[in-house]
């Protein structure tokens, strides 16, 4: 099975400092979508792997983040793609729990539930945190230039081996040429 893991905000979606707290808020990224469709297209299974405390800290609730998971189904078949799963943290940064990234606890429940290894699996994402995750469970980082990813690149200290490329389209291109 070809899997490959995305983080949402700033990879998939523009990002927020305020939080994706509705449907209306969530706008992909130009390409993002399309992204995704020439993945499904090219036999891949896409999962999305997202730290999501603004629920932790009463921004939103379940069933609105339902509801933007809702919208980025609609929008990524109407370009022709799938999502096969969504994978999410609850929990606020200081909760010490093992599913928000930077720990791997996301990404081994992925592992689990789709009974793959991780070893090579592209985890794509706009921040450190997205990185070494997948550094973390055995995974392949990609780091994309859109949402915090440039100011990622800058900061340097990423993790051995981490790809970089400009957009989620550019690393769809070469995953799924």
């Amino acid at each position: 099975m070809k899997l490959v893991v995305l983080d949402r905000d700033g990879t998939i979606n523009h990002d927020s400092d305020q939080y994706i707290k509705s449907p209306a808020e969530w706008k992909p990224i130009p390409g993002s979508l399309e992204a995704i469709a020439r993945l499904t297209q090219g036999g891949w299974r896409i999962v999305v792997a997202t730290n999501q405390s603004g629920i932790a800290r009463g921004l939103f609730d379940m069933s609105t983040l339902n509801a933007i998971h809702a919208e980025m189904h609609r929008a990524v078949g109407q370009a022709g793609g799938r999502i096969d799963a969504i994978f999410f943290c609850p929990h606020a940064a200081d909760s010490n729990c093992e599913c928000r990234k930077p720990k791997p606890g996301l990404l081994r429940e992925i592992a689990t539930r789709f009974g793959v290894e991780l070893e090579d699996v592209p985890m794509i994402g706009d921040s450190l945190r997205d990185l070494e995750a997948a550094a973390a469970a055995g995974a392949k980082p990609y780091l994309v230039l859109t949402g915090k990813g440039k100011k990622t690149r800058e900061a340097g200290g990423l993790p051995q081996g981490t790809e970089i490329a400009a957009d989620l389209a550019a690393v769809a291109t070469r995953l799924a040429p």
